[in-house]
């Protein structure tokens, strides 16, 4: 089974998961993303940089079809909260998939 036929099965199956939905944007707006999206990170981003007591440097934020993802590492709780509530104020409520990790202390 070639990996196309081999997602498109995973996503028949498991269809309300992020990834498909990722997969079925991605097939919608192709690599540039959809209308909007550049704007989106880019307010989000500029939403990020202005806030103080947050290290926006280690988070990534993109869009795809109005959804923004957020990746990286975060010291605290707290600070994955606020980034979180701060990109969902900057997008004008739209859907946030938080994939921030919170760093482990040894």
């Amino acid at each position: 089974m070639s990996r196309l036929n081999a997602l498109l099965f995973f996503c028949v199956l498991v269809a309300p998961l992020s990834a498909c939905s990722t997969f079925g944007a991605w097939r919608k707006c192709g690599f540039g993303g959809c209308p909007g999206d550049k704007q989106i990170t880019t307010q989000v981003e500029a939403a990020l940089r202005q806030t103080p007591g947050i290290g926006y440097w280690n988070v990534d934020v993109q869009s795809l079809d109005g959804v923004v993802y957020l990746h990286g590492l975060v010291d605290t709780n707290p600070e994955r909260t606020r980034i979180e509530e701060v990109a969902a104020q900057a997008s004008g409520g739209r859907k946030i998939v938080d994939s921030i990790e919170v760093r482990k202390r040894y």
